[in-house]
């Protein structure tokens, strides 16, 4: 038996093991701190070891004091089946790029501009500069000063749940060191690896004949997404802090570099290699400077960070889109090589983009031997006359995306090869390929049926705000994709219990995971029921959301909504042509052109009978709008349909001559005499009608302009109490939800907006309502409180 504190070697009460287990955990992270954060050990590694066996035999012996920033958790628990989702209470964004000179004195002087004070005094901007590391964004969570939770970054709001892998790393600590820790403090950072440390990764993995890792980021990234635990404890992660997210029960320092020093008091690792300068000459001699001492540092670095270091003025200057203005990543040179061009190919993303990619003879190129380099698009390809055959230059952009610089002219071969065109067909699936006037993308359209794009189609279709199949994560996704149980969105609705259940046998048994409950000799199969029982939940969903859910391009909830509001229908709105379409509020040419041309695909339509053959039917639909009816004059749709020369009066002109849809298909050059157009009216509209199809097209139009006026209610229903009122919600409400608040005001004919202007009626304010209510009051817009709006929809 171990002495007691106070060196007696008989058997200790359990109040002494208890101060006992306390003063190891205490001793144990001190000199974890010493060891992994500041690099200097205070003792040797075999006494290190004996604290930490004793500290384990304790907890062994006395389960109940190994607490929840006990240092044993670091060596790791049981394999996880998979990682959890966790939604980020203040969202990681993304910092915008700079890659030249002149992106630094451009950000200095946006800065400048977007602080008026220092753009009248011509003062220069205090900035704190930090190291971008070439490694993985992490949120920790500490709750009273106890590390609970780690989550990635994801997609800036929603991220996985990493926290039995992140515990695992010894420089961050399990309990801040402070008698009085926040309530709660989310720490952001980056987790990665030292050199160091993947060569000796690499070196393990020669000798155990297993595949070695490409660079120190990709090591780091492998060893974070490890189901087992103890597998990451072997890789020897590391951790610095460079943000903050969400605090509570403590006051935010004042500015970046204080926020920094306060994580140092806390025991949080931060890296030394910072500076606090002035002006865009202090950042830009300090980018030279680390540049110069990049090789000799001990992680990987792509570039520096610069930011504002006040934090109010970090404020003042807010973000745009989803990146702030207060700050900058300023990324080293790509590097640069010359090979040659052996084919080039089209792939297709996960949304539909077709990329060209460059097939390349092997180069090495900034640490990595590249294959393939993107070319962009279309008309990249053509910008910079790439053709198979070519000697190119390339580089790898910001030390990650390989793409072709230029061409070496001079040794093109010959003959001269033939130049790009953008394959008409997807290369995947056949559908039509559709690239939108004013875009430089080319898109497959057949998103519902196309196998590149499986994973994300049903990903959305799975989504909350969608058909909202609860359970349906990105990792089940992904197995029934890869292992064939999936081919379409209908195929969710043919699932079994069994196919579920074989599904998680084979993943584990790729994956090399043997779950718990199998060593124990049972089948887990509540995950599989509950999943079934969300995928049949999900057969009768409103039209918004089922049209919502088929991720059409350009049709978020708003057009979803307008589509089944005015239209009623499904089988009407997946054959409505795009003219149409663009007489219903709020859809544009561009927004009709993607609906149509979807319904267009015959894949997409037979992937919509699939659906319904699966009984998934909307629930509520209904007749087509009363208010549809002075959108369906022919004035108004053959204005829809853009013939150049044919505005809006010169339709209502034809219309009030009494053209129709269906006379104006089939008349000839004699019969528009009478019709008194101008000459270069009337030529334009008569090449209109010479291109092959258009005829149909008007009397396709015409036809089903008739059939919806024969649906139409007579008189238009009561629009509701809120008909033309515009209303925005903002914090939490007592006892609804955003989803319930927003569904009772548009049944009574209102609109949910997303932000505050002149336009906004009303403010719907909860607790914690932050700047959308202040933007309400500074406007003088009306504040209403839940009550308030309870009582308003009681008298619609």
């Amino acid at each position: 038996m171990q002495n007691d504190l106070f060196g007696a070697p008989t058997e200790p009460s359990l109040v002494t093991v208890a101060e006992r287990s306390a003063y190891l955990r205490r001793e144990i992270e001190r000199h974890s701190h010493a060891y992994y954060v500041q690099d200097q050990p205070t003792i040797p590694d075999s006494e290190y070891d004996k604290l930490f066996a004793e500290l384990q035999k304790i907890e062994t012996d006395f389960p109940d004091l190994r607490t929840a920033d006990s240092p044993t958790l670091r060596v790791g628990g049981h394999a996880l089946p998979e990682f959890g989702q966790v939604q980020h209470a203040v969202p990681m964004l993304s910092l915008n790029n700079g890659f030249e000179d002149e992106d630094v004195l451009a950000f200095d002087k946006r800065v400048r501009e977007g602080l008026d004070t220092y753009t009248e005094t011509n003062t220069e901007i205090e900035y704190a500069i930090d190291l971008k590391f070439d490694g993985l964004a992490i949120n920790l969570r500490y709750i009273d000063g106890v590390f609970t939770q780690a989550a990635t970054r994801g997609d800036g709001f929603t991220g996985e749940d990493v926290t039995e892998n992140i515990r695992t790393i010894r420089s961050i600590p399990l309990r801040l060191n402070t008698p009085h820790p926040p309530v709660l403090l989310d720490v952001r950072g980056e987790v990665l690896m030292f050199k160091r440390d993947f060569d000796k990764l690499n070196q393990r993995q020669r000798d155990a004949g297993a595949k070695e890792f490409a660079n120190p980021r990709n090591a780091a990234a492998g060893s974070l997404r490890q189901l087992d635990s103890k597998i990451t404890a072997q890789r020897h992660l590391r951790f610095f802090a460079y943000g903050i997210g969400a605090l509570e029960g403590a006051e935010l320092p004042a500015s970046h570099r204080a926020l920094l020093a306060w994580y140092r008091d806390l025991g949080i690792p931060v890296c030394d290699e910072n500076a606090l300068v002035c002006g865009a000459s202090g950042l830009l001699n300090f980018y030279r400077a680390i540049q110069q001492k990049r090789p000799a540092l001990a992680y990987e670095i792509d570039g520096v960070v610069y930011k504002v270091n006040d934090f109010a003025q970090q404020t003042e200057l807010g973000f745009v889109s989803r990146a702030p203005r207060f700050a900058l990543a300023h990324k080293f040179p790509a590097e640069e090589a010359m090979t040659v061009v052996q084919g080039i190919d089209i792939q297709v993303g996960r949304t539909g983009a077709l990329t060209p990619v460059a097939r390349l003879a092997p180069v090495f190129v900034g640490g990595v031997t590249i294959t393939n380099a993107t070319l962009h698009n279309e008309d990249e390809v053509r910008r910079k006359d790439v053709r198979s055959g070519d000697t190119v230059i390339v580089r790898r952009a910001g030390d990650v995306i390989p793409e072709v610089v230029a061409v070496v002219l001079e040794r093109r071969p010959d003959p001269v090869p033939v130049a790009f065109e953008m394959t008409k067909s997807c290369p995947v699936c056949g559908s039509h390929v559709v690239r939108e006037e004013g875009e430089a993308i080319a898109r497959c359209s057949g998103g519902l049926f196309c196998s590149a794009q499986r994973k994300e189609a049903i990903r959305h279709f799975a989504g909350r705000r969608m058909m909202d199949v609860e359970g349906l994560g990105e990792r089940y996704i992904e197995n029934l994709v890869e292992l064939g149980y999936v081919h379409g969105i209908a195929d969710l609705y043919k699932l079994t219990l069994d196919n579920l259940l074989e599904m998680k046998q084979r993943a584990d048994e790729r994956d090399g995971i043997t779950p718990e409950t199998v060593q124990q000799g049972k089948i887990a199969t509540k995950w599989a029921e509950n999943l079934l029982t969300a995928i049949a939940a999900s057969k009768q969903p409103s039209l918004d959301r089922l049209l919502f859910a088929l991720g059409i391009r350009h049709v978020g909830e708003s057009t979803a909504k307008t589509l089944a509001d005015w239209l009623g229908q499904l089988n009407l709105i997946r054959h409505a042509p795009a003219a149409l379409l663009r007489v219903l509020p709020d859809i544009g040419a561009t927004v009709a052109d993607a609906i149509a041309d979807f319904f267009a695909e015959p894949k997409n339509q037979q992937a919509l009978d699939g659906l319904l053959q699966a009984d998934v039917a909307p629930k509520d639909e209904h007749a087509p709008s009363a208010k549809l009816r002075d959108r369906l004059e022919f004035s108004v749709l053959l204005a829809a349909l853009d013939i150049p020369k044919l505005t809006a009066t010169r339709c209502k002109q034809l219309q009030d001559r009494g053209m129709t849809l269906t006379n104006l298909a089939v008349l000839g050059e004699g019969g528009f005499t009478d019709l008194g157009l101008p000459s270069d009216v009337h030529t334009a509209l008569m090449q209109w009608l010479a291109v092959p199809g258009n005829r149909q097209r008007l009397l396709e139009l015409g036809t089903i302009a008739q059939e919806l006026l024969q649906q139409l209610p007579q008189s238009a229903e009561d629009e509701g109490a809120f008909a033309g009122k515009t209303f925005v919600l903002t914090g939490t409400l007592p006892t609804l939800t955003r989803d319930q608040a927003s569904a009772m005001i548009e049944a009574a004919g209102g609109k949910v907006a997303g932000s505050v202007s002149k336009k906004t009626s009303y403010v719907v304010a909860g607790e914690e309502a932050g700047s959308k209510l202040a933007k309400a009051r500074e406007l003088g817009v009306a504040v209403l409180t839940e009550a308030d709006l309870l009582q308003l929809c009681s008298r619609s």
